[in-house]
């Protein structure tokens, strides 16, 4: 039964992530909004970086998080296993071009997580306990009118509830009870006690807990495995230059880790960097928009150049970190000595910390930084399953899915996944096919307001106060600024209302 279903899965895994569905998709959609939108990932960086990082709030704004926190729980979702297992496993399988197509997915999903992103800030609405709440199951149902909307909007919402609990919850926790298993001899089910009454007691206190702890917990994880990285780098500094040619040469020319020089090759680079890519920024996705929903922000657009970043750090970033070490170091060649056979995905990242690291301090940096992100990753995918449910149930399931989601933690760390990772690759490919469609159909209203909005305040330093004076006769800008100021009266209401 469980070979008949892992054979469905991959057979529905491979058409889903295949070259002829969401490889193109995302790469066209991500070059057909960078084009719309005037290249604004390239141009607009530094400002999103001192508005999200450094400034990290929008004084006079409303919403339930800093927009610093909206990144960070946005980040904790993003930067999990797929910035070490999955570079390793596009690595291992499509060569070192891998890294190359991964990132192009992130240089051009800085167009797609923006658009979604903003899309999430302009559509958004407020629950019953007065929380902002927004995501593809809202902006497309609201921006697409009729039943092409509904229907994009409720596809997503299921993929999402279904996504949640494999890749947002029980691979995380199963990798983390692994690693600590097989580095420090802890039995699985103590690991996964301990995740789960670390995360029932982050989840309770729901966005605003998430985002305190995230905004933490998440820059000391990124810049400890970050550091460790350059170090090695830095160490074998003269391998570099050359591992960065290899990166380039071997995307066009597909010569892989097994050797052979083939089409096929390149193609294997090409599906493996996409999809590993996507599987670790999730650009496209519309997962992020949830998080950027939550924000405190005068305009879409601020908070939509905030989450931006997400991806450039992630990518960019963090899996460039990863995947020059395993290329520089040469892991990607090195053979199990047990089998004689490539070593796996789930080693080759540690085997090349390892190698440039000195005593045991390479394993300890994978498993601990493997341990802090896969967590992250629970907290942040937990917020993306609620509001989820919450669109489907109402608000009185989110104490129980809080609680639900925290207990299918052990479990996901006591148990063998090989079904469930399959599943989580196929209902993240299918989240992200409703979403990408509905960002090409509203990707002129995504423009028109970008433009207007960019047009006097290309920094993003103008006060609220300034950017009403400038878009007084915007209409874009005046439908959103009315919608949030019924938010604003509505999220009174429901705080005076509670007991």
């Amino acid at each position: 039964m469980t070979d008949t279903l892992q054979s469905i899965l991959d057979a529905i895994s491979g058409v889903v992530w295949g070259p002829f569905v969401l490889i193109p998709l995302l790469f066209l959609t991500g070059l057909y909004l960078t084009v719309r939108l005037g290249g604004i990932q390239f141009l607009r960086l530094g400002s999103a970086l001192a508005l999200g990082i450094f400034r990290r709030r929008d004084p006079g704004a409303s919403g339930d998080i800093s927009q610093f926190q909206a990144l960070t729980t946005a980040l904790a979702a993003t930067v999990g296993t797929g910035n070490i297992v999955g570079v390793a496993t596009a690595i291992g399988i499509g060569g070192p071009g891998a890294l190359f197509w991964m990132w192009v997915t992130g240089l051009l999903g800085m167009a797609s997580k923006y658009t979604e992103a903003f899309l999430g800030v302009r559509y958004r609405q407020v629950d019953a306990k007065g929380e902002r709440n927004g995501g593809p199951q809202y902006y497309l149902e609201k921006g697409i009118r009729g039943p092409l909307g509904k229907l994009l909007a409720w596809s997503f919402t299921i993929f999402a509830i279904l996504a949640c609990f494999g890749i947002g919850n029980m691979t995380q926790s199963n990798s983390i009870s692994a690693n600590m298993e097989n580095s420090f001899s802890v039995p699985t089910w103590v690991t996964g006690l301990v995740l789960t009454v670390l995360a029932l007691v982050v989840l309770v206190g729901g966005i605003k807990s998430i985002g305190k702890v995230t905004s933490a917990f998440v820059p000391i994880m990124i810049i400890f495995y970050v550091v460790a990285a350059l170090y090695i780098l830095g160490v074998n500094i003269g391998e570099v230059p050359a591992a960065i040619a290899m990166v380039f040469q071997d995307a066009f020319t597909g010569t892989a880790a097994a050797g052979g020089f083939t089409g096929s090759v390149i193609i294997m680079a090409i599906q493996f960097g996409f999809a590993r890519g996507i599987f670790s920024n999730e650009s496209g996705m519309g997962s992020a928009a949830i998080a950027a929903a939550a924000a405190q922000t005068t305009h879409p657009v601020r908070q939509g150049l905030v989450s931006m970043t997400q991806t450039f750090i992630d990518t960019i970033i963090v899996v460039s970190m990863t995947g020059l070490v395993i290329v520089t170091t040469g892991a990607y060649t090195f053979t199990d000595p047990e089998t004689g056979e490539q070593m796996s995905a789930a080693l080759m990242t540690g085997e090349a910390f390892s190698r440039g690291l000195p005593g045991e301090w390479g394993h300890w940096v994978v498993t601990l930084g493997l341990a802090m992100f896969a967590f992250s990753t629970i907290l942040g995918w937990s917020y993306y399953g609620e509001r989820n449910i919450e669109k489907v149930f109402g608000r009185k399931v989110v104490m129980p899915f809080r609680i639900l989601f925290s207990l299918v933690v052990f479990i996901g760390a006591t148990t063998e996944l090989t079904v469930v990772w399959s599943f989580s690759d196929v209902m993240n490919g299918l989240m992200a096919i409703p979403n990408l469609i509905g960002l090409l159909i509203l990707s002129g209203l995504v423009a028109r307001e970008t433009r207007a909005y960019l047009k006097f305040d290309p920094k993003l330093k103008a006060s609220r106060e300034e950017i009403e004076v400038a878009l007084a006769d915007e209409p874009g800008y005046q439908e959103w600024r009315a919608t949030e100021a019924t938010l604003d009266a509505s999220a009174e209401r429901a705080r005076a209302d509670r007991p």
